[in-house]
């Protein structure tokens, strides 16, 4: 059956301006890095996509190694586009992304232009599409001068490919210095996208969210869910199909002490308390000050639609604030073992 959005789509779901753009995204957007690619169920990722759209996420986020394989959630995100939502190009956001290897020799990695838009251009024609919304750098690149790599977004944006161009695993130094560069090649430098949640807290320490205030640039932020610890999936046990049981090398076993599980155990009574779920908890408390959008991946239906409720209550007494940092040792820097 042909897809129809769902009419009703804009009713709930909440927008916020990125930073001083003119662009607003969804406080809730969707990633594609895991749960989309080749090795997954084409029918599944599409119902997911589907929903999404239909609850007002219009945000979909990719980058060239999303898969696995490599390059195949781009692929999926195409043959999706192209089946029954191109008519809806123009109500959407899809950002990608390059900085991580993607094919032998010294050409397909990090940051040099010659990657970067090839890159690009790989990816454009993997999806179908004529432009990206939003183009970033993946990751810092040691080597190659920063000049180059941001004169490469430059060159995205006036070819027409991209839109915005964006920043991700950057802290807040090296932002700064990046932001220059575009600033004065008149790039529109949109939006910084960095990890983020309850256990993962880097980025107050660093002073990257000040940094972002000062120029304008709105965040997203991912893993706000803490590679899902902060869900009630793990409250007991290890389940066999979660991400620490497969070692995707992002979560492990031995991440999840039972000093975490317990703060996981007391987070959630609090979210009950408050008539939520841990991970829409979770959602709001990273929504709660200067983040533009959090950044979620799912693997069922149930889970984006669950995701998506947590924008019904963002609103955090002095009291529970301080009930999360008591639980959370009050350690400002996250690092809770």
């Amino acid at each position: 059956m042909k897809y129809a959005a769902d009419e009703n789509r804009y009713d709930n779901m909440k927008y916020s301006r990125c930073g001083d753009s003119g662009l607003k995204l969804p406080l809730i957007s969707l990633g594609l890095w895991h749960n989309f690619g080749g090795v997954d169920t084409f029918e599944k990722s599409r119902r997911i996509i589907h929903r999404a759209f239909d609850l007002g996420i219009t945000h979909f986020d990719l980058a060239n190694n999303y898969g696995p394989p490599p390059g195949s959630a781009e692929e999926t995100m195409g043959r999706i586009l192209k089946k029954d939502m191109s008519s809806y190009r123009d109500q959407m956001i899809i950002s990608t992304k390059a900085g991580y290897g993607m094919w032998p020799g010294p050409y397909g990695d990090f940051g040099s232009r010659k990657y970067l838009l090839a890159s690009l251009d790989q990816s454009l024609t993997r999806m179908g599409l004529d432009y990206v919304d939003i183009f970033y750098h993946h990751r810092p690149d040691p080597d190659t001068p920063l000049e180059e790599t941001m004169g490469a977004l430059d060159s995205a944006v006036r070819q027409g490919k991209a839109l915005y161009v964006g920043l991700s695993n950057y802290n807040a130094e090296q932002t700064k210095e990046a932001a220059a560069i575009l600033n004065d090649l008149g790039t529109p430098f949109l939006i910084s996208q960095p990890s983020y949640s309850m256990f993962d807290r880097w980025i107050e320490e660093d002073g990257l969210l000040d940094v972002l205030s000062s120029e304008g640039v709105g965040s997203i932020v991912f893993s706000p869910l803490a590679q899902g610890l902060l869900t009630t999936k793990y409250l007991d046990r290890i389940p066999q199909d979660s991400r620490a049981a497969r070692s995707t090398g992002f979560l492990s076993e031995d991440q999840i002490t039972e000093k975490k599980l317990s703060k996981i155990r007391r987070l959630n009574n609090l979210a009950q308390k408050r008539g939520q779920s841990l991970s829409q908890m979770a959602l709001a408390w990273v929504l709660r000050g200067e983040v533009t959008s959090a950044l979620v991946g799912v693997s069922k239906v149930s889970q984006i639609e669950e995701n998506a409720g947590a924008i019904e209550n963002l609103e955090f007494s002095s009291e529970e604030l301080e009930k999360i940092e008591e639980i959370l040792d009050n350690n400002p820097a996250g690092n809770n073992n």
